[in-house]
C-alpha cells in the first residue's frame, strides 16, 4: 500500500501561482496518461446516454446550421462602442 502523503504536500503552499498550476497540470497528465484507470461514475454515463439518445430522436441540428445562426445574430448586432 501506498504511503499516504500529507494534503498539499510539503513546499506547495510555497510555490508561486504558476509553479502551482505547473504542478497540478502534471499530476493530472500523470492522471490522464492512463485513462482507461479514470473511473466514470455511472452518472456521467447516464447524462452521455441522454443526450445522445436525444440526438439520435431528431433534437439535435447539424452544425453549419448553427454555426450560420450564430453568425447571423452576430451580424445583427450593434456595436458597443
Amino acid at each position: 500500500m501506498a504511503q499516504k502523503i500529507p494534503n498539499p504536500p510539503p513546499g506547495f503552499d510555497e510555490l508561486t501561482f504558476d509553479e502551482t498550476l505547473d504542478y497540478i497540470q502534471s499530476l493530472w497528465d500523470r492522471i490522464a496518461a492512463d485513462p482507461e484507470t479514470v473511473p466514470v461514475p455511472d452518472w456521467h454515463i447516464e447524462i452521455i446516454e441522454e443526450r445522445l439518445s436525444g440526438n439520435q430522436s431528431g433534437t439535435g441540428r447539424p452544425w453549419d446550421e448553427v454555426r450560420d445562426q450564430i453568425r447571423a445574430r452576430l451580424r445583427e448586432r450593434k456595436p458597443t462602442r
